[in-house]
């Protein structure tokens, strides 16, 4: 009965519109006052879960990210990127799926990336009389590109949620390969559907203009280099890159650039407080859910079920595969690496699979999902930037579904797409 509580109570809530952390929280409060435990549990989990130093990093990554989009550094990135790849069949479309690999190195951020790329590229398309849904499809998904590329904020939920014990450096370098096979799939369909639909070219402005505008685009390079190459060479932590992140991207875009106003500080800086408070409302709610799901051993439960299923564990990634993308069809990023870590790791770690291989998969998985429906937060976002319904953008995205899905198997099945690099470090 406490099993069909808990989900049921989430379940239900959930399919009447009740915010994400509220739906988390009532489940667990009914469910612990069911099964006779203090009430209190449910609020010291809560605190438990966001008492951990490492999540500050997450909102002051999209502070920073914010303040270079507010200081016109995002712009000069997204120059750099139309120099490079405008010329090539459906142009613009290249040019945001390459911006959105720099940016993603800035904001690790989906929903940051479609916003402010998409807000950027979006209008430019429909001027240039490409179709309003290929504008939106290429745009949301590529912003899934910034939940791999460092500094994701993902990867540190989910290295919390494992319990604390992986190494963010490994998580962050593990992504960029994939992040890198992902814009590579993306950039293929883009071509693709472009031909197909006889979309035109940008003129390619020569060497000397790429070399100007990767020049106009360093502090945008620098930024990621700090970001990474800090982290991962142990100079110091995420928490501590992140903050040094902050101050590099008010002292360039307020003291170098002066392109910062008063406004767009104060705009940036109350967007960060909000995303603080509504980042760790989900997070503690999540923690008391998963608590409760280990205190009625669901982990165990599935690891048991699984196997009655299978014992290859090529059927096993496929069931977990399948799994995590419906999932993630109806719930947030944050909340659902909270919950499925503990249930789906202890799984793919019975069959060999390394933690932090299942970091990514886990993921990208959870990504595509951000761009499918009915909760689709990305999706919503970049169709609410070109002023179009869902419906429209759904139609024609499949080849982009099909590019994303393609590199999720491959990123399964091989390893050492996430492996490899971090090995190199070590």
């Amino acid at each position: 009965m406490e099993y069909w509580l808990l989900f049921g109570i989430f379940a239900a809530l959930l399919v009447i519109g009740t915010p994400i952390a509220f739906c988390l929280g009532v489940a667990s409060f009914a469910t612990i006052l069911y099964l006779g435990l203090p009430p209190e549990v449910v609020f010291q989990r809560m605190a438990s879960q966001v008492s951990v130093f490492v999540l500050m990093a997450i909102p002051f990554f999209i502070y920073a990210g914010d303040l270079m989009v507010r200081g016109g550094i995002a712009s000069r990135l997204v120059n750099f990127a139309a120099s490079l790849v405008a010329h090539m069949r459906g142009g613009i479309g290249q040019v945001g799926i390459i911006a959105s690999i720099l940016f993603g190195g800035i904001s690790g951020s989906a929903v940051a990336d479609a916003s402010a790329i998409g807000g950027l590229l979006i209008p430019q398309m429909r001027e240039r009389g490409y179709g309003a849904d290929y504008a939106v499809n290429v745009m949301v998904t590529s912003s899934i590109i910034a939940l791999l590329i460092p500094p994701s904020h993902n990867m540190i939920i989910y290295s919390i949620s494992a319990g604390g014990r992986l190494s963010i450096a490994d998580l962050f370098t593990a992504g960029i390969l994939p992040g890198l096979l992902l814009g590579i799939g993306l950039m293929i369909a883009a071509y693709i559907v472009a031909r197909r639909r006889g979309y035109t070219t940008e003129v390619f402005p020569g060497w000397r203009a790429v070399a100007t505008l990767a020049v106009a685009a360093i502090p945008g390079f620098l930024l990621i280099g700090i970001i990474f190459g800090g982290v991962r060479s142990g100079i110091f932590t995420a928490t501590e890159s992140s903050d040094i992140a902050i101050v590099y991207a008010i002292v360039v875009t307020v003291l170098v650039m002066r392109s910062l106003s008063w406004k767009e500080f104060l705009a940036a800086t109350m967007g960060a407080v909000r995303t603080t408070a509504m980042v760790l409302m989900i997070v503690g709610a999540a923690g008391a859910f998963g608590w409760l799901m280990a205190y009625l051993h669901v982990p165990q439960m599935m690891i048991t079920f699984m196997k009655s299923l299978s014992n290859d564990p090529i059927v096993i990634m496929l069931l977990v595969n399948i799994l995590l993308l419906f999932f993630g069809t109806f719930m947030d990023m944050a909340p659902l690496i909270i919950i499925t870590t503990p249930i789906f790791l202890p799984v793919v770690q019975a069959y060999g699979v390394d933690p932090v291989h299942f970091g990514v998969i886990l993921v990208l998985n959870l990504g595509i999902g951000l761009v499918t429906p009915p909760v689709g937060a990305v999706l919503f976002v970049g169709c609410a930037v070109a002023k179009i319904p869902v419906w429209e953008s759904i139609r024609s995205i499949w080849p982009f579904y099909i590019a994303m899905v393609a590199v999720l198997m491959l990123v399964t099945y091989i390893p050492a797409i996430s492996l490899w690099l971090p090995s190199v470090f070590r």
